[in-house]
């Protein structure tokens, strides 16, 4: 690490190199930072805004999954087959399906090694059960907090190792030089750095950089991300990196007031689903849209293992999510209720439809009431939301449709680099997980991708730590830049919106517009308003203390995603038209779901066509084209070739790094 100052009018800047900075402290992060010391890059540092924050130290859901090859029982499984099954979802590449199958198995072993317990049975085996997009039993968990334990996991072998670890530091700005990552403006988000004449400036010197900063979840919001979580795409997209995909996204039931997913478990105890409208009457409502209270019970059952809304369920158990979506447009609030049974239970749940009752029985789960069946089948489930202030066999569970995952990315090579040299992209940062990924498949792909970001690395550049003239002229005036804008800003005594309330309304129209429904009309309009806002950002924006300024520049980001992630639903949706299926997602072409507004579209079947969606920065401008997979390679299986292969793909492993003045 080399360090030294530089002057912007009359402010003196930190300046900092490193071999490689990696950047965000969740699963992907972590892993990063641990795989590079691991593979002998020990000039490297991992940045943060928080290290308690991101998706995944606070998120999960019933039974959190991690997707990896068969490790038990006699059913067959080989690396080709999963990933096939991933490259079968849709808008996948075929090189990243084949590394995360590959590499799911190390990646997984060393997570139990580093003490994620995951179960296994009295000989050791890892047993698994299947989860939703899953034709195999690949899937295992922890339980709800699997992401947590694997995020404290990788911590605490980071901070054994002695890596650097910059807390309260939030990166803006990549620099970038004809293609090629040259380093990053950051910012120390403390109150006193934050308050001095610099307002907590640096300069970041490094030409290997790993995003690991999550999915844009500021976008929306109705959202299931923690609220610690927003992403921090926009500026690998405006330094002109490309976005893959940016309009698939995973939506789904989630709890309100403590953010969490209700899938498995929670929808398969049948809890009673009641809405209660604005004057406080309350019904159960989903009896009234089913043929009977036992279909309905049906597809509330099979929500559970099929919890992400899906187009091609749009008559099974996703008409669930058009329902919940229905009675909150209507201005009712929806709760899952524990506490009594639901309709269609009067004759006990032997009853019910086969694939019901055979599993209740099968689980020991026929207890009288869903809290009762919830507390058998998963207690961890119920004490979660108890340690959140919410006792589900007192009181109901709120919940509405949320974000909950996106699907798309910035766009990665099998290495996960991204369009620009030496940026790489691992976790939900990057867009490897097409439209219809297995669940627990993102889990595994923070483990892999930041894997193989740390190996390329290291094994095809030679370290060097620098602060050539050139990047440091080039970066005190990004840096002056920077200064002018937020005392401009700081000018300002009052007009304007604060920036958390003009987050507020730029989410909540994504919501509104372009979440699970989507208006093509309302969408470019959104567009132009939020151009009209980057424009002249900096000169009408309103800061009233330096505290603020982190979220001015948030704001900033997730506007520039925005627009990205909007020029690519707007690209999907007019394709659709182009191609004469209008606004339509059944395969017989009918009109979407009756409950839904007629103005509004939903996300086109994945499986109709096997093809990216990239999206480009052009002229100030996002441009979105459809483009081909990259098919499933066929790698050499002959061991002697693999092995000299090896030998020469690594030859840089173990070099000392050099370290340069200026």
């Amino acid at each position: 690490m080399l360090q030294e100052t530089v002057t912007v009018n009359g402010i003196p800047i930190p300046v900092t190199a490193v071999d490689t900075a990696v950047i965000g402290s969740g699963c992907a992060g972590w892993n990063a930072a641990d795989w590079l010391y691991d593979l002998g890059r020990r000039d490297c540092i991992l940045v943060t805004e928080g290290v308690s924050m991101g998706t995944s130290r606070n998120t999960g859901s019933d039974k959190q999954t991690y997707y990896k090859l068969t490790l038990s029982g006699g059913a067959g499984d080989s690396v080709m087959e999963m990933a096939n099954d991933l490259f079968s979802g849709g808008g996948v590449n075929g090189d990243t399906a084949l590394a995360e199958a590959a590499g799911s198995v190390r990646s997984f072993i060393k997570l139990a090694n580093l003490g994620v317990p995951f179960p296994t049975d009295v000989f050791g085996s890892f047993v698994g059960y299947r989860t939703d997009h899953d034709p195999r039993q690949r899937a295992t968990s922890a339980g709800p907090l699997t992401s947590r334990y694997m995020t404290e996991a990788l911590e605490d072998s980071v901070r054994r190792k002695g890596i650097p670890i910059w807390d309260n530091t939030m990166v803006f700005r990549l620099l970038v030089s004809e293609g090629q990552v040259e380093g990053a403006l950051c910012l120390s988000t403390s109150p006193a750095a934050l308050s001095s004449p610099s307002h907590g400036l640096g300069i970041l010197r490094a030409k290997h950089i790993i995003l690991a900063t999550g999915g844009p979840a500021g976008c929306y919001l109705h959202s299931v991300y923690p609220e610690s979580q927003t992403g921090m795409s926009g500026m690998a997209l405006e330094a002109g990196a490309a976005g893959c995909n940016l309009n698939q996204w995973q939506y789904g039931l989630a709890s309100v007031k403590f953010r969490w997913n209700v899938s498995g478990t929670y929808q398969q105890v049948l809890p009673r689903y009641i809405a209660v409208t604005p004057e406080g009457r309350e019904r159960e409502f989903l009896p009234e849209y089913f043929a009977s209270p036992e279909e309905a019970l049906l597809m509330e059952f099979r929500k559970g293992y099929e919890w992400p809304f899906d187009t091609e369920k749009l008559k099974g158990s996703s008409r669930i999510d058009c329902i919940v979506q229905h009675e909150t447009a209507k201005g009712n609030r929806v709760f899952m209720d524990f506490r009594r049974n639901p309709s269609g239970l009067e004759d006990g749940i032997s009853a019910l439809d086969q694939e019901v009752s055979s599993y209740l029985q099968n689980s020991g789960a026929l207890q009288d009431t869903p809290f009762k069946r919830l507390l058998h089948m998963n207690p961890q489930a119920v004490e979660l939301y108890k340690s959140h202030s919410i006792d589900l066999e007192k009181e109901p569970l709120e919940i509405r449709v949320c974000a909950q995952h996106h699907n798309g990315g910035l766009a990665v090579d099998s290495n996960w680099q991204t369009t620009i040299k030496g940026l790489y992209a691992a976790g939900e940062a990057a867009g490897t997980f097409g439209s219809r990924r297995p669940g627990g498949s993102a889990l595994n792909s923070t483990q892999v991708g930041s894997l193989r970001a740390a190996e390329h690395i290291a094994c095809t550049t030679c370290p060097e730590t620098d602060i050539p003239e050139a990047f440091l002229s080039a970066a005190a005036a990004e840096a002056a830049a920077f200064l002018q804008n937020i005392e401009a800003a700081l000018s300002k005594k009052e007009g304007g919106n604060p920036p958390l309330q003009q987050r507020h309304q730029a989410a909540e129209a994504m919501s509104l517009f372009a979440g699970m429904l989507r208006c093509p009309k309302k969408m470019k309009k959104l567009d132009e308003m939020l151009q009209k806002q980057l424009h002249s950002f900096f000169v009408s924006a309103c800061v009233h203390n330096p505290q603020e300024i982190p979220f001015l520049l948030k704001n900033r980001d997730l506007f520039i995603t925005m627009r990205a992630v909007l020029s690519a639903m707007m690209q999907a949706a007019e394709t659709l038209q182009t191609q004469g299926s209008g606004l339509v997602t059944a395969e017989n072409g009918e009109s979407i779901h009756p409950l839904l507004p007629e103005f509004s579209y939903l996300p086109p079947l994945p499986q109709r066509e096997n093809r990216l969606l990239l999206t480009k920065l052009r002229n100030g401008s996002f441009s979105s084209q459809f483009s081909p997979v990259r098919p499933i390679p066929e790698p050499e299986s002959w061991f002697e070739t693999v092995w000299a292969q090896y030998r020469e793909r690594r030859k840089f492993l173990g070099q000392s790094g050099a370290t340069k003045e200026k």
